[in-house]
């Protein structure tokens, strides 16, 4: 589990097209201090799994599945990433829970500066709106944010300048595309509330 507090922008280092799926190499100094093989580190947001580590950098693994689902495939070398590792239990909880599963790729739209801080719209993929609303959390790129506006196909944030400078949203231009991850409890709610109308499978 991760918190959406992003401890290092790092950077990818090497991409290599395995056919079905893809090798990341990946540069983060403070993230890879003390991992392992087979531990976790969230990339823009995506939960992977470190297969070797090494002078500060750490490779993984990354299936069609997952470049499909995400924004990682768009990634080339020299591309700045954020990560974060995952929260240990007794830890603070910055953020909110964040899985680190991808539930769409969303678009910015719009960046609003102001004296001292950013708003930034963000296009919605179909099917994540009814998950989204005013003031509760979303995750953007592994970064967990609170929602201002919550529209049918949209929603805003306002972004201070700490997340401008220490991670990639503060680069982010319109048309780009960023990972989002919704509120899971909202998920294991609708869950439950289908199950008890008999929706489950409709």
């Amino acid at each position: 589990m991760f918190t959406g507090i992003v401890e290092e922008l790092g950077e990818v280092t090497a991409v290599e097209n395995l056919g079905d799926s893809s090798r990341f190499r990946l540069r983060g100094p403070l993230v890879t201090e003390g991992a392992r093989h087979g531990d976790s580190i969230a990339v823009n947001g995506v939960c992977l799994t470190v297969v070797e580590t090494g002078d500060g950098e750490f490779t993984a693994d990354v299936m069609a599945e997952t470049l499909k689902r995400s924004s990682l495939g768009a990634l080339s070398t020299g591309a700045r990433v954020n990560l974060e590792r995952p929260t240990a239990v007794g830890g603070r909880l910055g953020g909110h829970i964040v899985q680190g599963h991808v539930d769409g790729v969303g678009t910015v739209a719009e960046r609003t500066p102001s004296e001292n801080w950013e708003v930034v719209k963000i296009s919605l993929p179909d099917g994540l709106a009814r998950y989204i609303v005013e003031k509760g959390s979303i995750t953007v790129d592994g970064v967990s944010l609170t929602v201002v506006e919550a529209g049918a196909d949209f929603f805003t944030v306002s972004l201070i300048p700490t997340t401008l400078a220490l991670t990639t949203l503060g680069v982010k231009q319109p048309g780009d595309p960023v990972n989002l991850e919704v509120d899971v409890i909202a998920k294991y709610v609708e869950r439950l509330l289908d199950a008890r109308t008999g929706d489950i499978g409709r």
